[in-house]
């Protein structure tokens, strides 16, 4: 099992900043890859930005420019740093483990204000 924690969501007004934190703990040997997903309300989850071990990374075409994914083995810890955030990336925030199965936590909210 693995277990996913978020922090970092919050309320930030349209062109601010946020920085979002996964740290995994448990059988966390053999994660092949981690990431983040979000879900707006009333849309389907959609793949933000994802990470490998092998150091490969891949966004969203919608955040590309915007959001920059990172991965501190150390402290298995994935981050979303978010910039020029939008009213359109209001969503839940949710990371995930691919461990062969998959991993979610439990999601953290940001909210953007125009």
């Amino acid at each position: 099992q693995v277990q996913l924690v978020e922090s970092g969501g919050g309320l930030v007004q349209a062109g601010g900043s946020l920085r979002l934190s996964c740290a995994a703990s448990g059988t966390i040997l053999s994660i092949n890859g981690m990431g983040w997903y979000r879900q707006a309300p009333g849309k389907q989850r959609e793949l933000v930005a994802g990470t490998t071990n092998s150091g490969r990374r891949m966004y969203a075409d919608s955040v590309k420019g915007r959001f920059t994914i990172s991965r501190d083995n150390a402290k298995n810890t994935v981050y979303l740093q978010i910039d020029s955030l939008k009213p359109e990336d209001t969503a839940v925030y949710y990371c995930y483990a691919d461990r062969g199965a998959w991993y979610w936590g439990q999601g953290t909210q940001v909210t953007v204000s125009s």
